[in-house]
């Protein structure tokens, strides 16, 4: 089931309308899960860090052991011919994708370029600066790179992220504060966090439990010549309690502003809604 509407679709050389079938049974991506993707987005005829999220597709595919097959330039310009069929005020959300067509070794290494490739453009409009949400824990964490393959966008690590959602749903929350393995906040189930707190601004320090994004580093560029100072550092719950602001970075919606995490209530601060302006300042200047 799709995400949006107003589907195209890129496989095979060539784009085509609508939610096509791109993947057969027997694909290794199939019944093993060798699957990676990236998500760019495009509004108001701008598609921000689109080559930063075509280059991360192509480095998550080495490391699932899938053979990139398209380099970061030809993506780029594949993207931007489907996203003129799209009308310049569409929002749309652009997913290039990978996937593994055959095993080698023992038939679970992927075999080396045997590799299927697609866009997948979705148009879903942008959130308002105004929505929110809200945080509670869960007892699910975020795994490491010795047990999972934490340093790509791969589908592979998404049931975890499901099950974090879900719980946090469950308990009437909008989605979960993550930890890593060591109880140390990571990130949310679906995006990277920043916290404010007398006026500086915080976010968990990478440490390979998850993917720092690009939208987060565009942010910590975008605050940090505007005055702010930005700490990456490690986080514990308890300080995300005494926070004056959170909020959530990702590319999906760019900055959510949180108001509650497990009943702590923060306001929509002016750091929160800076970072959104000049995200926007930012992509129209580009």
């Amino acid at each position: 089931m799709a995400t949006g509407t107003n589907i195209r679709t890129y496989f095979e050389g060539a784009w085509h309308d609508g939610d096509v079938p791109i993947m057969r049974a027997a694909d290794h991506g199939s019944w093993l899960g060798t699957t990676v993707f990236d998500g760019a987005r495009y509004f108001e005829g701008l598609a921000p860090d689109l080559a930063a999220h075509c280059a991360r597709v192509n480095r998550s595919a080495e490391a699932l052991m899938i053979t990139p097959t398209v380099s970061t330039e030809d993506m780029v310009q594949i993207a931007w011919e489907g996203l003129r069929r799209y009308p310049k005020g569409t929002a749309v959300y652009i997913r290039p994708m990978y996937w593994a067509l055959d095993g080698g070794d023992l038939g679970v290494v992927p075999k080396e370029g045997a590799t299927g490739f697609a866009i997948c453009l979705e148009e879903i409009p942008m959130a308002p600066a105004d929505k929110s949400t809200t945080l509670t824990t869960t007892r699910f964490c975020r795994p490491v790179l010795e047990s999972s393959v934490v340093n790509a966008k791969a589908g592979c690590l998404y049931p975890n992220n499901a099950r974090m959602l879900a719980e946090a749903r469950a308990k009437g929350y909008g989605n979960a504060l993550v930890a890593d393995a060591l109880g140390n906040v990571a990130e949310t189930a679906t995006s990277n966090i920043f916290m404010v707190k007398d006026g500086e601004v915080f976010t968990p320090i990478a440490n390979s439990t998850f993917l720092a994004g690009i939208t987060r580093a565009r942010h910590m560029s975008n605050l940090t010549a505007d005055g702010l100072r930005i700490h990456e550092k490690v986080l514990s719950f308890d300080d995300f309690r005494a926070a004056d602001e959170v909020f959530l970075s990702g590319n999906m919606t760019k900055v959510t502003p949180v108001t509650e995490f497990d009943g702590t209530h923060y306001q929509i601060g002016p750091v929160t809604r800076r970072a959104r302006e000049l995200y926007w300042d930012w992509a129209h200047s580009a």
